[in-house]
């Protein structure tokens, strides 16, 4: 007995607070601001008997950024009612990061730099596990490498042990690597911090694409041996991938394609380019560039004196490629 009247409670503290959102967000939509910030604060307070914890949580947050949201929907001040909410939040670290960032871009937007660049740090600094806390760094980065980037790019650098265990990690990485790059004409800075994204954060999604433009830049720099090896490394990702049937980059396809060109063209190893040519059409049997990797194959065997591999590689491609722009190409090596 006692335990169907808990769960009956429990469906009832759960009903009304659903009863009180269901009733903000239609007065929000009919325009009734005050209506709908009534409602979203009754929400606030029966909430907290939601069952389990989890869902009380979820409640809780929703009604907190629902009041500052018909705020800010309708025109009025709002950073305030946002910033307020943190306090109010518990052990909500979901919603306090999530209305510390929308406060901080309000401000930006209404040109109240100094606050809001606090409010976009606090985000970083506080919440780094936070997926918020990508969003308010991006937003310092894109308004940050206007105005002074070498203060935003010594800043981001500060952080990088404080935050080296965090999930901002890779994020502080890949703005400085960018950084350096476009805003401080400095390559060799930026491949270094691309490179730190494999090995310091192995397991984030920026992983093969820092690789790919580390070989890029390595290439800009004259050093082709440095981007066939990263290359490679990117390369071995899809054999780990193809293992647990679950991951492959989309610069695999193109990092094969490369990977032979520079072997071609830089290191001198018509051998190795012509197996990383092979290898393409083969291992990634869905790709676009597969008549790119035929021609050069082509080119590749003609130039090392193999003319019956280069026309068996320009039959090929006329097979399986019948409308490839490189077919022309083909039939000025001499084959029929």
């Amino acid at each position: 007995m006692r335990l169907v009247v808990v769960i009956a409670l429990a469906a009832c503290s759960a009903s009304a607070t659903l009863s009180d959102l269901k009733t903000a967000e239609h007065r929000a939509d009919a325009g009734d601001v005050d209506g709908a910030i009534a409602a979203y604060r009754a929400a606030q307070v029966s909430c907290h008997a939601v069952k389990p914890a989890r869902r009380a949580r979820a409640a809780c947050g929703e009604a907190l950024l629902g009041e500052a949201e018909v705020l800010e929907h309708a025109g009025r001040p709002a950073a305030e009612a946002y910033l307020a909410i943190p306090a109010r939040a518990g052990d909500d670290a979901a919603t306090a990061a999530t209305a510390i960032y929308r406060a901080g871009a309000l401000l930006l937007r209404d040109h109240q730099d100094t606050a809001a660049w606090t409010q976009l740090w606090r985000v970083v600094t506080d919440y780094p596990d936070e997926p918020i806390a990508s969003d308010a760094l991006r937003t310092l980065v894109r308004d940050g490498r206007r105005r002074d980037p070498r203060a935003l790019a010594d800043e981001l650098a500060r952080l990088l042990t404080p935050l080296a265990e965090t999930q901002l990690a890779d994020n502080l990485l890949w703005s400085l690597a960018e950084l350096s790059e476009r805003e401080l004409g400095n390559p060799e800075a930026a491949r270094a911090f691309y490179d730190r994204i494999p090995v310091d954060t192995p397991a984030s999604g920026l992983r093969d694409d820092a690789r790919w433009h580390a070989a890029r830049i390595s290439r800009l720099l004259h050093d082709p041996a440095g981007a066939a090896a990263r290359l490679r490394a990117l390369l071995a990702t899809r054999e780990v991938a193809f293992g647990a049937g679950s991951y492959f980059s989309i610069w695999l396809d193109d990092a094969q394609l490369e990977l032979g060109k520079i072997l071609r063209d830089e290191l001198r190893d018509p051998a190795g380019a012509a197996a990383a040519f092979r290898r393409l059409p083969r291992d990634y049997p869905a790709s676009i560039l597969r008549d790119d990797a035929l021609y050069e194959l082509a080119v590749t065997l003609a130039g090392a004196g193999d003319r019956a591999g280069a026309c068996a590689a320009v039959a090929r491609l006329a097979r399986e490629f019948a409308d490839s722009k490189y077919l022309p190409r083909g039939k000025a090596l001499g084959c029929p």
